[in-house]
């Protein structure tokens, strides 16, 4: 059974891989850039969408602040590389997300889409490393190369005909179904597993009011869909850096710093006997 289970991530990537395929190219929704809330705020255009993402930029500044000395520590070091990608593709969410909203097309769409791929590339590789006892050091630099090839392919297919987002896609849904299966095979902490499946509900609320911008906009005429996006994004960021951190803190208080906390000894020793 236990050999099954460890064998479910991989068998799930592989038939969304060949569902994509088969399903043919994915387009971008029609009227994409027609934003709900277009206010301008002492000169500055869609400043909502705009200033919103501000957020990003501070959960950002918060995880690398938190956890400065701490990333040696043995309950996050492995993971590290990847969060310390995922922390600083979020602050160039803000970034990117900003300089697409000042004035939305699809030029600069891309630079609003890579930072996201990276973040989820950066996610991927630091819950693998966090999930099984001999992470390999290519995942992750493949999950980057990945990320950047999957908007790097949405942007060229979209000069020659119809964008395809289907690798896109594939990056950002991928951390909302192999992250809980891996923290499933590895018997995770609690914590673990109740700040990420926080994150994925809040992600689903995002993109539920994504979908509803002008819908939420006409509703509450103060603020969009699209604003309320970013700011339950930036609410599941901060989720998960609080996550890092609450491990990173717990294991300097119990144990110093050459000891691991109770809870990864008690996870790791579980992958041990899995091998």
């Amino acid at each position: 059974m236990e050999q099954i289970k460890r064998w479910i991530p991989a068998g799930i990537t592989l038939l969304a891989i060949a569902a994509m395929m088969v399903h043919g190219p994915i387009a971008q929704l029609a009227h994409y850039h027609e934003f709900a809330d277009s206010r301008t705020l002492d000169g500055l255009p869609n400043a909502a969408d705009v200033l919103s993402n501000i957020g990003f930029f501070l959960v950002s500044i918060w995880g690398f602040w938190a956890l400065r000395g701490k990333t040696n520590l043995p309950s996050i070091a492995a993971a590290w590389p990847g969060y310390a990608v995922f922390l600083g593709a979020v602050a160039m969410t803000a970034i990117g997300s900003s300089f697409y909203h000042l004035m939305p097309n699809n030029d600069r769409l891309l630079w609003d889409r890579l930072p996201i791929a990276l973040a989820c590339a950066g996610l991927l590789a630091g819950a693998y490393a966090d999930t099984h006892m001999y992470p390999r050091r290519w995942v992750l630099p493949t999950l980057i190369i990945a990320a950047v090839a999957s908007v790097v392919w949405w942007s060229i297919t979209d000069t020659i005909a119809v964008g395809d987002l289907r690798p896109y896609l594939l990056i950002q849904g991928a951390p909302l179904v192999l992250i809980p299966l891996w923290q499933w095979n590895a018997r995770s902490p609690r914590t673990d597993r109740m700040a990420f499946g926080v994150a994925i509900l809040l992600y689903f609320l995002a993109k539920t009011f994504e979908l509803n911008d002008h819908a939420v906009f006409d509703a509450l005429g103060f603020l969009s869909g699209h604003t309320i996006k970013h700011l339950l994004a930036v609410a599941a960021s901060a989720v998960l850096v609080a996550s890092f951190v609450r491990r990173a803190n717990v294991d300097e208080r119990s144990a110093g710093f050459g000891r691991i906390t109770a809870e990864h000894q008690q996870t790791k020793a579980r992958l041990l006997r899995q091998h």
